[in-house]
């Protein structure tokens, strides 16, 4: 694996693609010209469905896996304590426009009155508070992982929508948008030196993915039934580079989630889905 990884880091091309004073829509529409001039004869919405779009042996086994998920009965847990009431008769949808359909795509946002950025299972956590309840431990995958699993497929279809309004949210952006290009650990790698630079080539036995439509699928299901939410993906990503992780939850990956999370707007959702 290191020897794969250096002669990863040896082909990068870091910041290929997006430049450092760029607005984050310019930045979207870079990345998307760079992955559809190199890779013409795939279509933008293939990009959802991450490394998959490149392997058609891999496509359908996702699909063939799709028709009957081995992890079924996660989601119909994650039904369960979406629908089942608090303590003081209310339930998460409650808490969200539309009893929470179609609403995850606008996560993560940028708070004004709390300055930072929010992400939904951060918006979960608000709900259960604000409601007599405690609030899960953000990375813990049968509580917080379930219930959104659940919650984010009342969202399925709906193009992502993150908005990056006033200097506030520019600045949280732009520093996800930086914590996306530097390069960290005893490999010196960044986000983009995988998922920019060499997406679509092959890292031993797997392909590596874009990073535009990677943000539009989680949590997802590794291997059958490990429920895996995007930002525990963020630091087992960074543990892979051997670089120290931050807490799921924190400012650095929440900024991280909504620079990713911009890049793939007008892309369609399909949350908890399989992937090896």
């Amino acid at each position: 694996m290191k020897k794969t990884l250096l002669a990863l880091v040896a082909t990068s091309l870091t910041l290929g693609a997006v430049v450092a004073n760029a607005t984050p829509e310019q930045d979207r529409k870079d990345l998307v010209k760079l992955y559809t001039s190199k890779y013409p004869d795939i279509k933008l919405n293939q990009y959802v469905y991450g490394a998959l779009a490149f392997d058609k042996d891999s496509m359908a086994q996702y699909t063939s896996i799709m028709d009957f998920p081995p992890f079924g009965e996660a989601i119909e847990q994650g039904q369960k304590m979406w629908e089942t009431p608090f303590k003081n008769g209310k339930t998460y949808a409650s808490c969200f426009p539309n009893s929470g359909k179609n609403v995850a795509g606008n996560y993560p946002y940028f708070d004004d009155k709390a300055n930072k950025v929010v992400t939904f299972e951060q918006a979960i956590n608000e709900c259960r508070v604000a409601n007599g309840e405690e609030a899960y431990k953000e990375g813990d995958a049968a509580t917080m992982g379930k219930v959104t699993a659940f919650g984010r497929t009342l969202s399925d279809g709906m193009k992502m929508n993150i908005k990056v309004k006033g200097a506030a949210a520019e600045a949280a952006y732009d520093a996800g948008k930086h914590h996306f290009y530097a390069r960290r650990g005893q490999f010196g790698f960044s986000c983009a030196s995988c998922h920019v630079d060499n997406a679509g080539n092959r890292i031993r036995s797997e392909v590596l993915s874009p990073a535009i439509g990677q943000a539009t699928h989680w949590p997802v299901f590794r291997g059958g039934d490990n429920l895996v939410t995007l930002q525990t993906r963020y630091v087992g990503c960074n543990r892979l580079v051997r670089a120290e992780p931050f807490k799921v939850g924190s400012a650095e990956y929440n900024n991280l989630e909504y620079f990713h999370s911009y890049i793939s707007n007008g892309l369609p959702m399909h949350a908890s889905v399989f992937r090896k």
